[in-house]
C-alpha cells in the first residue's frame, strides 16, 4: 500500500510539475531571446542620428566601433550600392526596410534586426545587425537545468511526504492485521490501539469490541458445558450406589470401575471447559495411548476382542493436550466397540513419521459408512460426534484425521499429530 501511495504521489507531482515547468521553460527561452533582441535593437538605434546626418566616413567609423563593442556585425546600407561597416549582401529584410519599414526577421545566422533611417538627402538608409543564436539562448540552458533540478527536488519531497502519510495509514492497518491473526490463534486478550484516520480508529474499536464479545460468549459456553457436565454427577452417584448394592462382588467391581472411568471423564470435561485454551499445551502421545489402551483392553477382554498394540517408545511429544488426546482416542475406540460386533479384533499403532506422530486405530469389522464422517450423523443411533472429536483434537494441534479401509476390509482411522508449536487454528 505504501508503494502504491508513493507511486500515486509521484505521478501527481510529475504531472503537476510538467504542466508548470514546461510553460515556464518556454517563457524563459522567449524572455532571453527578447532581451537579446532589445539590446541589439537599442545598439542599432544609437546609429540612427549618425546615419541620418553624417557623411560616409563618419558612419563607417561609428558602425565599426559599435560592432567591436557589441560583438555583433553592424552594417549600414546607403542609397545605391554603398555598404558601410560589416560587408554583407543585401537581404530581403534590408529590401523591405529601404521602403521605410523597420523589422526583425529570422535568418540562418540568427535574428536579423533592420532599422530604416529616413531624412537623408539621397534617400532612405538601413541599419542592419544580427543577434547570433548563442546570444539568443544565453543562460537558457542553465535556467532549464535549475528548473529540472527544482522539479526533481519537488518530486522527491512529494514522495517523502507521501511516504510519511502512507506510514500513518499502513501502521494501524498492519496492527489491525496482526491483532486479527492473534485472535485467530486463540489469543483472545489481544487488543489493538486505535490510531490513524477516523475510519481506521472506528475499525479498531469494532475489532476490540468483537474480541470482547468472543471472550464473553466463550466464557458463557464453557460455563454451560461445565454445568451440563456437573449435572451428570447425580446419575453417576446413583449408578455407583446401584453397583454397590449388587450381590455379585465381581459385577459390582466391574460396574464401579466403569463408573469411576466415566466420572473421571466428566471431571476432565469440566476442567477442560473452564480453563482457557493455550496454544502451547502439549502432551506425551506414548504415555496417553498406552494408558487408554490398557483401560479399553479390560472391556475388550470381556467382549472377546483381540487387541493388537504396537507403540513406539516414548516420549512422543505432540501439540495436543493429554486430556484432549485421551478423549480423541476414547472416541475412536468407543466407535470400534459401538459399530462392530463382539469378538471383532482391533489394533492400535503409534509411530513417528515425517510430519510428527501418527496414531492408527483399525478393526476387522464391516467397515465405516460414509455418513459416519459427518458431524452428528451415525447409522448406529449414537451421537455421531466421535470422529469429529478426534478430528478437532488433531486440527487444534496442527494435524489432521484420515479415514481409510483396513487391509482386512474394516475401518482404519489415522490421526496425524503435529509436533508442539505447529498450531494452525484456535
Amino acid at each position: 500500500m505504501r508503494a502504491r501511495l508513493a507511486l500515486l504521489a509521484a505521478a501527481v507531482s510529475v504531472l503537476t510539475l510538467v504542466a508548470f515547468l514546461v510553460p515556464l521553460a518556454l517563457l524563459v527561452r522567449d524572455v532571453a531571446e527578447d532581451r537579446a533582441t532589445v539590446r541589439a535593437t537599442a545598439d542599432a538605434q544609437s546609429l540612427v542620428p549618425v546615419v541620418g546626418t553624417a557623411d560616409a566616413a563618419t558612419i563607417r567609423l561609428t558602425a565599426e566601433q559599435l560592432a567591436a563593442e557589441s560583438g555583433r556585425p553592424v552594417s549600414v546600407f546607403l542609397p545605391g550600392d554603398t555598404v558601410l561597416g560589416t560587408p554583407v549582401p543585401r537581404t530581403p529584410a534590408v529590401a523591405l526596410a529601404e521602403r521605410g519599414r523597420s523589422l526583425t526577421a529570422e535568418s540562418d545566422e540568427g535574428r536579423e534586426v533592420v532599422i530604416a533611417v529616413q531624412g537623408r538627402p539621397d534617400g532612405t538608409g538601413v541599419i542592419r545587425t544580427v543577434v547570433p543564436r548563442a546570444e539568443l539562448t544565453a543562460g537558457v540552458t542553465r535556467a532549464w537545468l535549475v528548473l529540472a533540478l527544482l522539479g526533481v527536488l519537488l518530486v522527491l519531497l512529494g514522495l517523502l511526504v507521501a511516504d510519511r502519510l502512507a506510514r500513518t495509514l499502513v501502521r494501524p492497518i498492519a496492527e489491525l492485521s496482526g491483532v486479527s491473526h492473534r485472535l485467530a490463534n486463540a489469543e483472545l486478550d489481544a487488543r489493538v490501539t486505535p490510531a490513524g484516520p477516523a475510519e481506521l480508529r472506528e475499525v479498531a474499536g469494532a475489532l476490540n469490541h468483537l474480541a470482547g464479545r468472543i471472550q464473553v460468549l466463550l466464557a458463557e459456553e464453557r460455563e454451560q458445558v461445565a454445568d451440563l457436565s456437573h449435572r451428570l454427577r447425580t446419575p453417576l452417584t446413583a449408578l455407583r450406589l446401584e453397583a454397590e448394592s449388587l450381590r455379585e462382588p465381581q459385577d459390582a467391581a466391574r460396574i464401579a470401575t466403569a463408573v469411576d472411568g466415566l466420572e473421571r471423564a466428566v471431571t476432565g470435561l469440566i476442567r477442560q471447559a473452564r480453563r482457557d485454551r493455550s496454544p502451547a499445551a502439549t502432551g506425551d502421545a506414548a504415555a496417553v495411548v498406552a494408558d487408554r489402551v490398557a483401560f479399553w483392553s479390560v472391556l475388550a477382554e470381556d467382549t472377546g476382542r483381540e487387541v493388537r498394540c504396537d507403540l513406539d517408545p516414548g516420549p512422543l511429544p505432540v501439540g495436543v493436550p493429554a486430556d484432549e488426546l485421551a478423549a480423541a482416542l476414547d472416541a475412536l475406540l468407543g466407535n470400534v466397540f459401538a459399530h462392530t460386533p463382539d469378538g471383532t479384533a482391533f489394533a492400535v499403532r503409534l509411530a513417528r513419521d515425517a510430519d510428527g506422530v501418527v496414531l492408527i486405530v483399525s478393526d476387522e469389522g464391516p467397515g465405516m459408512p460414509a455418513a459416519t464422517v459427518r458431524r452428528g450423523a451415525s447409522p448406529a443411533g449414537s451421537t455421531g460426534l466421535g470422529l469429529d472429536i478426534a478430528r478437532r483434537a488433531a486440527e487444534a494441534g496442527g494435524g489432521r484425521l484420515e479415514l481409510r479401509t483396513a487391509p482386512g476390509g474394516g475401518a482404519e482411522v489415522r490421526l496425524r499429530l503435529a509436533p508442539p508449536g505447529t498450531l494452525t487454528g484456535p
